[in-house]
């Protein structure tokens, strides 16, 4: 007698996430025959139509899609069942899969996978930078444990551990005249224009609310693809930008730093707040948690709140 299996329900997710047959069965790492026969047959034992196949596009029916939620969430709850079992034993040890923005993780990552490693050698980090419309997906698919993103985040399917505050600092070409200044207020930014990342990055939206609180206006012309992007803008004299202060830190190690000049601003500064994000129920709660307070004791986060090392 055919049965519903796990198997046939990843391949249903899998062509319901990739919208094509040769993709889903990669995946999956069947061959495509493969994965169709046995949709074929869930079909026949469901006794309804859970794809619709044309020449073109492979497309889920109303009760396809239906179903294909509903094994999702099954998927993830058999996956915390594994995942409760392992962490039984030792929740610092197996595989962990974490996603970050990409604001964020060039510039936490050097400092938090080298402490990881001393502290917790069992643990098997995977890393996915992604932005966080994307990461919010992957959560939710059961494809991340945690992910690492910038305050707010609204979702009532998840919980979260804030990590730091991270202040902003003013970026601008060495000969722009706010150069001179030791630290800027807020209030010099009125009637300049700003560069930006372009849309879909968080980022994009904190520094827009700076520039909207004072009256300065986006450089419309220009919008980058990348934090690294951003900066050698600024390095090539064609305007300023805000930049978060570990992204800020980074610009030392580029050859043409000097062309840059980094400024903070005088308190109360724009910040934006970092935190740690996981699904409710999760096994690796634990380790999220765990990973969260090394990522606090970090010592360029511990700069970051004014702290010493010997503090």
């Amino acid at each position: 007698m055919i049965q519903v299996n796990f198997r046939d329900l990843r391949y249903l997710v899998a062509v319901a996430d990739h919208r094509h047959f040769g993709r889903a069965a990669a995946a999956c790492y069947v061959s495509q025959p493969t994965l169709s026969t046995q949709l074929k047959k869930l079909e026949q034992y469901l006794g309804v139509q859970l794809v619709e196949r044309t020449n073109k596009q492979v497309m889920l029916t109303p009760i396809g899609k239906m179903i294909a939620e509903r094994a999702r969430h099954v998927l993830n709850e058999v996956a915390d069942i594994v995942d409760t079992a392992r962490a039984a034993g030792d929740p610092m040890a197996g595989e962990l899969r974490m996603g970050l923005i990409p604001t964020i993780g060039p510039y936490l990552l050097p400092h938090l996978v080298p402490e990881l490693r001393e502290v917790y050698p069992r643990l098997r980090l995977f890393l996915y930078e992604e932005r966080t419309n994307r990461l919010l997906e992957r959560l939710h698919r059961g494809e991340l444990d945690a992910a690492v993103m910038a305050v707010p985040v609204q979702d009532d399917g998840l919980l979260n551990a804030s990590l730091f505050h991270e202040p902003f600092l003013l970026a601008m070409p060495a000969h722009h005249p706010l150069a001179a200044k030791d630290e800027i207020e807020i209030t010099d930014l009125e009637a300049e224009q700003i560069l930006l990342l372009e849309e879909g990055h968080c980022l994009r939206d904190q520094a827009l609310d700076v520039c909207n609180m004072v009256g300065a206006r986006e450089d419309a012309e220009f919008r980058a693809t990348s934090m690294e992007t951003l900066r050698q803008m600024v390095a090539s004299g064609a305007g300023i930008t805000l930049l978060p202060a570990l992204a800020a830190a980074a610009n030392s190690g580029v050859p043409n730093h000097m062309a840059v000049e980094m400024r903070p601003f005088r308190n109360p500064a724009p910040r934006r707040e970092m935190a740690i994000f996981w699904r409710k129920g999760s096994a690796r709660e634990p380790t999220i948690r765990a990973i969260a307070e090394v990522i606090r004791a970090l010592p360029a986060i511990r700069e970051l709140r004014g702290e010493t090392a010997e503090a």
